[in-house]
């Protein structure tokens, strides 16, 4: 006698058919997508360090920040001392202003030390020109106190006479909040300090 109703054996094959070949799928997806896993993981291992120079390993990554921070460091540094000391009586208020939004308040006190000595007073009085030749950073990165030697060769055009100073100045470097226009790099001077100023020669050391 014929029915309409499959043979629930047959039924049951189907069955088991479809849910052996949905298993063996998933197991075959899973152990590819591990494989995609494990092999971006190793590529990422072989290319994401590097070696410091006391053979210590260090990711990539750190070292472009780092190298990263020390450019933007160096151009802080150096915006900061050509604002500071290359002025004249057209300039010396707007480049002075510009210097102080790099430094904290130990670049503030020096300037008001500088003008409570007189020295903006006779850059008007015979119209000085302080002019700066250039600008050499040393810079220490390690810890959290970016420290800083620069020295800074200016003249001074008295009209007649020209002379040639070396300062030597040091400090710390902080990261803080980047400000457009005014603090581009996201970096603060502490801690400054005019270390040496000494008159020299500068035709005779660049020949």
């Amino acid at each position: 006698m014929k029915t309409s109703y499959k043979n629930i054996y047959t039924v049951l094959k189907i069955n088991r058919f479809i849910v052996l070949a949905v298993v063996i799928c998933s197991l075959g997806t899973s152990a590819f997508s591990g494989w995609i896993v494990y092999d971006t993981h190793k590529k990422a291992l072989n290319s994401s360090f590097a070696i410091n120079t006391d053979g210590t390993v260090i990711p990539l990554k750190w070292v472009v920040q780092k190298e990263n921070f020390k450019i933007e460091a160096l151009a802080h540094l150096e915006l900061f001392h050509s604002h500071f000391y290359n002025i004249d009586a057209s300039n010396y208020e707007k480049n002075l202003e510009k210097s102080l939004w790099l430094g904290n308040s130990s670049v503030d006190n020096l300037y008001r030390q500088k003008k409570a000595d007189g020295v903006y007073n006779r850059l008007l009085q015979y119209s000085l020109v302080q002019k700066v030749l250039s600008i050499e950073s040393e810079l220490n990165i390690q810890g959290e106190n970016y420290a800083f030697k620069t020295i800074t060769v200016f003249e001074i055009n008295r009209g007649t006479i020209v002379d040639t100073y070396e300062l030597v100045s040091s400090g710390n470097l902080i990261v803080v909040d980047r400000n457009y226009p005014k603090n581009t790099h996201g970096l603060l001077i502490t801690n400054y300090f005019e270390n040496t100023l000494k008159k020299i020669n500068y035709e005779n050391q660049n020949p």
